[in-house]
């Protein structure tokens, strides 16, 4: 069922609520085939199916047959717990075959009362007299013959791009659009389709003609990588935001810690007998290079079959398989989208070359092969940069960079590791000037950390040598024995500790969220243990320091998090406040209206409690309702939510411009005029804090009577105190 999130409507009345409906085009759910009427037919009666062509299958390299990687060994090793059900049904009319939850259709006229009797001969022939063929599940990175979702196998790829399988994959949604119940579409993981910008013209189209004229509202989910632009031909409103995420947290951590958490990462890497990092580059190579010889390899191959023939011929399918797994693990970006992007193409076989001179001669002549968009090998590239990419990245490298978890964020260049406020200025005005109605977001069901969490984490940056003397004594109590997952557990331990934990019960759950954290970033780590094999000793004192860290050090872990938690709420107003009145339509996710303190999925998918919400907003809209304080209810960030949403339905926001500080302090503000709409946020709080706080620094304001909105309190403008505008909140919001 698609996700829906909520967005201002063109159609109805500027004050009411329309429906963006988050759709995926790029593949289909198969994890349970009999719920996929296509797929199910496609299973039973394989190439001679209605919908074969609408999922990208190599059918020749699956001997004509869709493979299926489900089982739990071998077929000889698990025949014996295959059965053959003959009770005809009405979508298998010739029987079943069962193996444990999973059940799979007989094609037409293949069902044998001998394998019905259970003979093992009788199975096996019935076996292979399907569409389909049962294979080992870890055969599903190597051998699987359909398109897929990154490395998800239980969502299969599919072929938007013929006009009868988009017409067919739309119907339903444009229905919604037709009849006014969907105001726009975000669309999820644009990378995946053959022509990205092609899909979008055609989506285009197709609402307008059921919109009566009006397009919509269109996102595309697309990561761009630091400095990318969006391909600027694109029917769509920009994209869904982790740009503007990664820019807000990095104004908001300090530059003067890099060099001294760069030193905690080393220092615990030589403890830990690792080798020392030579930089961000190097190591999302070397783990996409990973992903790209292990769960890409599938794909990889494929792309290896669609090469000339010629080209097979003279270098062989290995080189070839090896050539390609370089040129992916050097491309700069998800993805390229030909004729544009050709450099990308180039840059990447230039690395490659220069790291694997033994492969120039092939790169040489893979590169105009597959810079050819006449050749459909060119296109299937495309597609794979992104999964390479993301697996590498994302779900990788994310979880080895560990230095401030609060930059391995989605969207986000962890090499990137502050942004100064004139930097962050330039880049809300081009937002402003190119893609004015782009999303923005701070959390999303995709993020490592809510917005909250990193918020907190990014504190550590202003006091490097604070926490480097806090993890010490963390990990006298426990350890992993790998210093740099150490730090990001102990990070995320901190970062998210939230207020509930201070009773029993509170804890406790905690404690579970925390070893489900701690599982899911070692295993995709995968540097000491992994999802295909685990390290049991390993993941025994990995859960052993969430247990202490909630146990018998839970006082001393709640001690520091007290040190730090005023400045993480400090940047967590702030970053909410930058969100809400900068350039681009904010994205507000479930549950961030109060702190955002989540881990990574599931944790971020956790139920929300809106009665609460609701109570807390009645009470702070009551008439003569005290002003809340900047605390764990979150009732302060409900406050700055609320004000600035609906000061957004009441006023254009028409420019974007940067508003001058002038003192001491004039690096711990990030203000800006929006159209008579001004916002003032701290930055850096501990630090400025730790410096006497804003002693002799002003906003220069305009000369005219002004209202902050979040507390009601009048200024009259011109040079304004940033002692008295900030004595309340850590952030302002000012009107005429």
């Amino acid at each position: 069922m698609p996700r829906v999130s909520t967005a201002s409507s063109r159609r109805r009345g500027p004050q009411d609520l329309g429906i963006l409906i988050d759709i995926v085009p790029n593949h289909m759910g198969v994890s349970e085939p009999r719920t996929n009427a296509w797929w199910w037919d496609v299973l039973r009666q394989g190439r001679a199916s209605a919908y074969a062509d609408s999922f990208d299958i190599d059918w020749e390299f699956g001997g004509g047959k869709l493979r299926v990687p489900v089982l739990g060994d071998h077929l000889d090793a698990v025949i014996d717990e295959i059965s053959y059900d003959p009770t005809p049904a009405t979508d298998a009319p010739d029987g079943l075959i069962r193996y444990y939850d999973n059940v799979f259709p007989v094609a037409p006229g293949t069902g044998t009362d001998a394998a019905a009797s259970g003979s093992r001969d009788a199975l096996v022939a019935l076996l292979d007299a399907q569409n389909f063929e049962l294979r080992f599940w870890q055969d599903e990175a190597a051998d699987l013959n359909y398109r897929r979702f990154f490395a998800v196998t239980t969502l299969a790829g599919v072929r938007v791009e013929l006009p009868e399988v988009f017409q067919a994959t739309h119907a339903e949604i444009l229905r919604w659009v037709r009849e006014g119940l969907a105001d726009g579409l975000r669309v999820d993981h644009p990378d995946g389709l053959v022509d990205p910008g092609g899909y979008l013209d055609q989506l285009a189209v197709a609402l307008e003609e059921a919109g009566e004229g009006e397009v919509g509202y269109v996102l595309g989910e697309k990561i761009l990588e630091h400095g990318e632009a969006l391909p600027s031909w694109w029917k769509t409103a920009g994209t869904t935001g982790y740009d503007a995420l990664a820019e807000i947290d990095r104004v908001l951590t300090d530059p003067a810690g890099e060099a001294a958490l760069d030193a905690l990462d080393a220092r615990l890497r030589t403890d830990s007998d690792l080798p020392a990092l030579t930089g961000w580059h190097d190591l999302i190579h070397d783990t996409k290079r990973k992903i790209a010889d292990s769960i890409q390899v599938s794909e990889i191959r494929r792309l290896v079959r669609g090469l000339p023939s010629a080209l097979r011929e003279e270098f062989g399918a290995d080189v070839l398989q090896d050539a390609l797994a370089e040129l992916l693990a050097c491309f700069p970006v998800y993805r390229s989208y030909l004729p544009a992007g050709r450099q990308h193409l180039d840059a990447a076989a230039g690395e490659a070359e220069v790291r694997r001179p033994e492969l120039g001669d092939v790169i040489e002549k893979l590169v105009p092969v597959l810079a050819d968009t006449s050749l459909e090998v060119a296109w299937r590239f495309q597609q794979t940069t992104g999964p390479v990419m993301a697996k590498g990245v994302e779900d990788t490298a994310f979880y080895r960079y560990t230095r401030l978890g609060s930059l391995t964020e989605v969207g986000g260049d962890p090499g990137q590791f502050s942004l100064d406020v004139a930097g962050f200025h330039t880049a809300q005005a081009l937002r402003h000037a190119s893609w004015p109605t782009a999303m923005t977001t701070l959390s999303t069901h995709d993020t490592k950390r809510g917005e909250d969490t990193r918020a907190r984490i990014a504190v550590l940056a202003e006091i490097p040598a604070r926490w480097a003397e806090v993890l010490g004594e963390f990990r006298e109590i426990a350890s992993t024995g790998h210093g740099p997952f150490d730090a990001l557990l102990w990070q995320a331990i901190v970062g998210a500790w939230p207020e509930s934990a201070s009773t029993p019960e509170g804890l406790k759950v905690y404690r579970e969220r925390l070893h489900a954290y701690a599982e899911k970033a070692a295993r995709e780590a995968s540097e000491v243990t992994g999802w295909w094999e685990q390290d049991e000793a390993f993941e025994e004192r990995m859960h052993a320091v969430v247990d202490a860290a909630t146990g018998p050090a839970a006082e001393r872990v709640r001690a520091f998090v007290d040190e730090i938690s005023a400045a993480g709420w400090s940047n967590g107003l702030s970053a909410k406040l930058l969100q809400l009145l900068g350039p681009g339509v904010p994205d507000v996710y479930q549950g961030s209206e109060l702190w955002e303190q989540s881990l990574v999925d599931p944790d971020n998918r956790r139920a929300v409690d809106f009665a609460e919400r609701r109570r807390l907003l009645a009470s702070l809209d009551a008439p003569g309702a005290a002003l809340p304080a900047v605390d764990a209810t979150g009732a302060a960030k409900l406050l700055v939510t609320s004000r600035a949403l609906r000061l957004r339905r009441e006023h254009p926001l028409e420019i974007y411009r940067p508003l001058e500080a002038a003192g001491v302090a004039s690096d711990h503000v990030v203000a800006f005029d929006r159209g008579g709409v001004f916002a003032v946020a701290t930055r850096l709080p501990h630090g400025l804090a730790a410096a006497g706080g804003w002693r002799d620094t002003v906003v220069l304001l305009p000369d005219t009577p002004l209202i902050d909105v979040l507390t009601g309190r009048s200024f009259t403008g011109g040079p304004t105190p940033l002692a008295d505008l900030l004595s309340v909140y850590p952030v302002a919001l000012l009107i005429f």
